[in-house]
């Protein structure tokens, strides 16, 4: 690991630019397995290219030879009937490109579809992917047959190659999130319409990943000793089958390399003395990303309303005041405009429900106890019983899918044609209201207009630029005409 590699001199080589171009030549070829080339295709190849119209055939000889010194070509003598004078006076060579050579070219075209941004995603089929291969270990150390070698080997190479990918991708994907191209675009206010769909990336994977990650994790912490070394020594049966001229190294343990690998699987789910997994370092990134896409959302969310101007609220609210008529009906828009003068606020302990729709005044009274503020008061305790609240949970359970069925009874009534138009609707219920106004809020969020209900179906929102009153049994609601169109299913009413 020490030694200079002379092989990569061509990328940074003074004549770089005929170098790489002779060995992308020989790469493509490889690909096709065509292994041997002579200088004469070769140069007929870089006449079709502008740079190399003055280039000779004295000059590609030259090149080939420095490639053959830094080990990229192997030359191999021509031995066969010479065609002419010239080709039996001098040596006649054909030319074959090093593995070096075809895995820094490989290289460089992946380099190369990447750009300058970071690839990688966070897929949650991989995980299940190396699941499965790992459950397959038990069954296939129950059987010595000869023909389980081979499925042992494979699914060896199938753990690896889907580790291999589960790490990579990840771990460019959350650098590509963190990089600076990407911090740039998410303060723009264009990034609005993509924070839905970015959010849902993440927290769909996360919810997929924990579920498989705990599978492994059981599973990688089941396997014993025994068991993985009856399975490594089919996995070594089978590779000493494959036919090599070389000689094996006897030096180098290949159950070492192997138990190697493993543990550094089983320390990317479930750590090592050395810290935590790579894993809880991922749901924590993953987590820091939707928290930082929600301060960003709600930095531009108050970067809005702080430039807008309020010059026409406030002419409309002081012509509204003008035109009333006595002091108290002043009064009374006044508490609407601008609240309760010199109120007081009161702690209470504990809400009575978690809905952030209901009202205050739709709560149950509360009471709170003032603790004396003395020295040495300590609260009176009392030795209790555990009490179940199954039945109460039972009982707030069915309470709550009641009120919900009875919500969605009662916004299906409004449905005509799988669609809601605002405009023909009667007096509807408040809920009806905010549920409403609430889709409308999502909808405009998102680029094409259609969200996903608490109902589980699929709404277009469409708005014009007519305004209607919507009536509803706590006032009237001046708004955009609104049509809301039900696109997956049709909607029983």
């Amino acid at each position: 690991m020490f030694k200079r590699v002379k092989e990569a001199t061509y990328l940074t080589a003074e004549k770089a630019w005929s170098y790489r171009a002779i060995l992308r030549y020989f790469f493509i070829q490889h690909e096709r397995m065509r292994e041997f080339l002579f200088p004469e295709e070769i140069y007929e190849y870089l006449n079709q290219y502008d740079e190399f119209s003055e280039y000779s055939e004295e000059g590609l000889h030259q090149d080939l030879d420095a490639l053959v010194r830094w080990g990229n070509l192997i030359a191999r003598q021509e031995l066969g009937k010479s065609r002419t004078v010239e080709e039996f006076k001098k040596k006649r060579f054909r030319y074959q490109c090093t593995p070096y050579t075809v895995e820094f070219e490989r290289m460089l075209l992946e380099l190369e579809g990447i750009g300058e941004t970071f690839g990688g995603s966070l897929e949650r089929t991989q995980f299940e992917r190396l699941y499965q291969s790992l459950s397959k270990i038990a069954d296939i150390t129950l059987s010595q047959a000869p023909e389980k070698r081979e499925e042992s080997a494979q699914i060896w190479e199938d753990i690896l190659t889907y580790f291999r990918q589960i790490t990579q991708n990840t771990s460019d994907y959350i650098a590509y999130i963190n990089s600076e191209e990407v911090e740039e675009q998410m303060q723009t206010e264009a990034f609005l319409v993509y924070k839905d769909q970015f959010t849902t990336y993440l927290r769909d994977f996360i919810v997929g990943l924990q579920g498989t990650a705990l599978q492994i994790q059981d599973l990688l912490q089941s396997m014993t000793k025994e068991k993985l070394q009856t399975f490594f020594s089919q996995v070594v049966q089978h590779k000493q089958q494959v036919f090599r001229l070389e000689e094996i190294d006897g030096k180098k343990d290949p159950y070492e390399d192997y138990q190697q690998k493993w543990l550094s699987i089983k320390a990317w789910f479930l750590g090592n003395e050395h810290g935590e997994s790579e894993y809880e370092m991922l749901l924590q990134r993953t987590n820091e990303s939707i928290r930082r896409i929600t301060r960003v959302v709600q930095r531009l969310g108050e970067r809005h309303q702080h430039f807008r101007s309020r010059k026409k609220d406030y002419l409309h609210l002081a012509n509204w005041f003008s035109a009333m008529d006595n002091v108290e009906a002043a009064h009374q828009l006044s508490s609407v405009a601008f609240g309760v003068f010199h109120t007081r606020h009161f702690l209470i302990d504990d809400h009575s429900t978690d809905d952030i729709y209901t009202d205050v005044w739709d709560e149950q009274p509360m009471e709170h106890e003032t603790k004396p503020i003395v020295r040495n008061y300590r609260e009176k305790s009392r030795a209790g019983a555990v009490i179940s609240n199954q039945q109460k949970k039972e009982e707030m359970k069915r309470a709550h899918l009641e009120q919900k069925q009875r919500e969605r009874q009662l916004i299906e009534q409004y449905v005509k044609n799988n669609q809601i138009k605002v405009e023909h609707l009667p007096i509807v219920e408040a809920h009806v209201r905010k549920l409403l106004l609430s889709w409308v809020g999502k909808a405009m969020a998102r680029k094409d207009r259609t969200i996903k209900t608490e109902l589980g179906k699929r709404v277009h929102v469409i708005l014009s630029d007519e305004r209607i009153t919507l009536e509803a049994e706590d006032g009237k609601l001046e708004m955009p005409k609104a049509i809301f169109q039900f696109i997956d299913e049709e909607v029983d009413v």
